[in-house]
């Protein structure tokens, strides 16, 4: 087996508070150490990720932490000079600099990682260049893409990426499995607030409560405005830790996914939250986007619902052997093709693939 040496310039893997990089990035790291590759991740030192670090020294491959980039270039440019694979991160401070500094020296493959992609396309076109700039697609390598689809087309043709490759987000099987409990709720929904993103929590579980009064619910996620009347039987956790996912999933009869307006309008842009949730078998709610059939089966392994009647007939009219059944269907699905194992051997072969046909 080809070993490779890959360091990666990430927004961050110390501290998931307020973000979603920080799981992509240790489930990723986890399984490259485990398969045999020499892994360095290179964060920023950011006094708000400082100050909430709940892995502040992860347990594979080599974290270091750099406080800027004058620090980013004396300290690190060996490493990204001779690294086989040199990954920058979409939302990195600064990014644009290092991804300048990173295409000129490192002399490996050069990939940009966009767990935002359809968020950076619209910045880009609105001229918000910090952390990457049309031009600079083209002098990475590899894209590697969070969104699939007709957007992987858009990436090569309008911005001239040499290659655009999908590295959809996973889950962990390790972390994230059924465990039985009592429910405590019947519907539960986490992320971070956003204006885009709200009007969906509201239409498929705030209003089901209010609508239900004798139904459980709750919301957990960063940066929810102070005013928001959240119904008597609503449940509001401003933040969980990943150790406490999973019993946050098991503890759920159903589970909502909503998605931003930027993902649904591009498509194929999946949430990590609807892997780990599948992963342990809670049976998941979700608004419409295309390319969610390619992942989960509508009606079979997930449900599609439009308005808040559609989501209590779902939480009031399935029985519980059918609602079973439909968790137990998409976690086999997950875990046969949404693992960070998974996305660990994809990422060496697409960079094996370039060297492959640098040599040609």
């Amino acid at each position: 087996m080809t070993r490779l040496s890959i360091v990666f310039l990430g927004l961050s893997i110390t501290s998931s508070w307020g973000n979603g990089h920080a799981t992509t990035f240790r489930a990723l790291v986890r399984e490259l150490d485990a398969a045999g590759h020499a892994v360095t991740f290179l964060e920023r030192d950011q006094p708000w990720y400082a100050a909430h670090r709940d892995l502040p020294q992860p347990p594979w491959g080599t974290t270091l932490l750099y406080g800027s980039l004058e620090e980013l270039h004396d300290r690190h440019a060996e490493a990204v000079r001779t690294a086989d694979l040199v990954v920058v991160g979409s939302y990195v401070p600064d990014g644009a600099a290092v991804g300048d500094w990173v295409q000129r020296t490192a002399r490996g493959i050069r990939a940009f990682y966009d767990i935002d992609t359809p968020v950076t396309l619209a910045r880009l076109a609105r001229g918000q260049w910090d952390y990457l700039r049309p031009d600079q697609v083209a002098g990475y390598d590899l894209y590697l893409s969070f969104t699939g689809g007709p957007t992987l087309r858009r990436l090569e043709r309008e911005f001239g990426s040499p290659r655009a490759r999908v590295l959809y987000c996973s889950v962990d099987p390790s972390l994230y499995f059924p465990e039985p409990c009592a429910p405590r709720w019947d519907l539960g929904y986490m992320g971070t607030y956003s204006d885009d993103r709200q009007p969906g929590v509201e239409r498929l579980l705030l209003q089901p409560a209010r609508e239900w009064t004798a139904g459980r619910f709750t919301v957990v996620g960063a940066q929810y405005p102070a005013d928001i009347a959240w119904p008597d039987n609503v449940q509001y956790t401003h933040h969980l830790p990943p150790a406490d996912h999973r019993a946050f999933y098991n503890a759920q009869r159903w589970t909502l996914n909503i998605t931003r307006d930027d993902m649904k309008a591009a498509g194929w842009s999946p949430s990590v939250r609807l892997f780990e949730a599948a992963a342990c078998a809670t049976p998941i709610v979700s608004d419409r986007w295309d390319g969610l059939e390619t992942l989960l089966q509508p009606g079979r392994e997930i449900v599609l619902a439009d308005s808040a009647a559609e989501v209590l007939a779902v939480l009031q009219g399935m029985d519980e052997d059918a609602r079973r059944r439909m968790g137990e269907r998409a976690r086999k699905r997950i875990l046969a093709q949404h693992t960070a194992a998974h996305r660990a051997a994809e990422l060496v072969g697409h960079a094996l693939d370039l060297r492959a046909e640098a040599t040609a």
